[in-house]
């Protein structure tokens, strides 16, 4: 087998892996980013806002000194590690966390601007190129009698944000590595379980299209694919014996047909060439008259048992009949044969009438055929038993005869085709080894259980069941 689905497994595994390392580089780092930014930003403003309304509202008021106001902020900074500046509302730096400011002359930032934040309260960048490095900023108005007096900014270098920002994409990067690593446990676990045994299906698959049915699929898990390869089994062993059956058939074909047709041109050749005489000619006519009708029957035989195919399923003439009443003329079309081995037949049959549901003729021939056979099996001056009972909406056919029986070993073969054990072909060399395989195939058609019981040397019986009608 091509191995394209273990390559396709790989393919996929590994373009898993690319994908989830493309979305990590991606979209996990730009989220996290942005999430850390957001997160940093919401806490410095809080502090921005703490600032603005306790020490720097009393700065404005005059309640702290410019001394006392730098060391609260230098000590705001040390504990936020980020730059504090204080300015008025014109943007001059009153008072700066990381340097002493002269309050005289304060530092101006060009081009401020606070509307530049819009709606929000941080943005980032060099925040008016007075910053060496980029920052997020914050900023909180310093409101006092409600006006705007000045604004706290508190500036915090990128660089910190993005460190920690890195330290959680590594661990998202570790996470996916772990996760790759156990999808590929899984890639193994499922070539294991799914793939190997799949090799082995389509491997046997490949043998039994080639005809070659020995092989046995060596796959025992209980799920679908043990199922399936059950299946396959299941389905090599039938077709191995059916290749049998068929090697079976057209020898036995081959056998039965040969005899009488080498008989008969043997005799038509004597007749021809002189051989013999005319005086016994009627003698040998009248044999060759039997071997015909011997293969007459087995033509008839074979295309009976044909139309029931392989699973017993034909067109029924389903209806309402009195099975004793069929049983009564059965019984009588075998008169002459019965008194020439002197047989004598005993019915022992439910009620006067028993009404069935199946399909008369098809039970007639069944009758026909049981019967014939008890009697050709039977010894002389003995007596065939025809039983009927009613059991559970069912009736019991019963066919008993006291004769040879079936030996042990050949109970289970008498419903195959052509087959015939050696007490049979010494006994009777005119059947065809069909009948019993039509009988069985016509209760099958119905739906219904045909049995037999027999003992060597003490005799034989066959039961049926058909429907009670209702």
């Amino acid at each position: 087998m091509k191995r394209t689905l273990l390559l396709k497994l790989l393919i996929g595994y590994l373009a898993f892996g690319a994908l989830s390392f493309l979305v990590v580089t991606t979209f996990t780092t730009r989220s996290t980013y942005q999430y850390m930014v957001e997160t940093e930003a919401d806490s410095l403003y809080r502090q921005a806002k703490i600032v603005a309304s306790s020490y720097a509202t009393n700065y404005f008021r005059d309640n702290l000194t410019l001394r006392d106001m730098q060391e609260h902020v230098t000590a705001f900074d040390s504990y936020l590690r980020a730059t504090i500046w204080i300015t008025d509302s014109n943007g001059n730096i009153l008072i700066n966390s990381r340097g002493e400011t002269d309050e005289s002359r304060p530092e101006s930032i060009p081009d401020f601007d606070i509307t530049s934040f819009g709606t929000s309260y941080y943005q980032t960048g060099l925040f008016f190129h007075t910053l060496s490095a980029e920052s997020l900023t914050v900023y909180a108005p310093i409101n006092i009698n409600y006006k705007v007096r000045g604004y706290v900014l508190i500036h915090k270098p990128i660089s910190q944000i993005t460190r920690y920002s890195d330290g959680f994409i590594n661990i998202s990067y570790l996470s996916l590595l772990f996760i790759f690593l156990c999808s590929f446990l899984l890639l193994a676990l499922f070539t294991y379980i799914i793939y190997v045994p799949l090799k082995r299906i389509a491997r046997s698959a490949r043998d039994y299209s080639s005809g070659n049915f020995e092989h046995e699929i060596q796959v025992h898990s209980n799920d679908e694919i043990g199922y399936l390869a059950a299946s396959m089994n299941y389905m090599a062993s039938e077709l191995r014996t059916l290749e049998d059956d068929q090697r079976k058939f057209i020898a036995n074909v081959s056998h039965d047909f040969r005899s009488p047709l080498t008989s008969i041109k043997g005799y038509i050749e004597a007749i021809m060439d002189g051989t013999i005489p005319p005086e016994m000619q009627d003698r040998y006519l009248n044999i060759i008259l039997t071997e015909t009708e011997r293969l007459n029957k087995l033509t008839e035989s074979m295309l009976e048992l044909n139309k029931y195919g392989t699973h017993g399923k034909a067109i029924l003439d389903v209806s309402d009949f009195d099975i004793n009443g069929i049983i009564k003329s059965t019984a009588q079309s075998f008169e002459g044969t019965c008194m020439q081995k002197r047989i004598s037949f005993e019915l022992i049959l439910t009620e006067e009438t028993l009404f069935v549901t199946a399909d008369m003729s098809k039970i007639q021939q069944v009758l026909y055929n049981l019967i014939d056979n008890a009697i050709k099996f039977s010894h002389a001056e003995s007596a065939i038993t025809i039983e009927t009972t009613e059991r559970n909406d069912k009736v019991f056919v019963s066919v008993k005869d006291a004769g040879i029986g079936i030996p042990k070993d050949s109970i289970k073969k008498v419903w195959e085709r052509f087959y015939k054990t050696d007490l049979s072909r010494g006994k009777d060399k005119k059947g065809t080894g069909l009948g019993l395989a039509i009988v069985r195939e016509i209760i099958s058609a119905h739906n219904e259980n045909i049995n037999v019981i027999s003992t060597e040397g003490v005799g034989t019986e066959f039961i049926f069941t058909l429907p009670l009608a209702k």
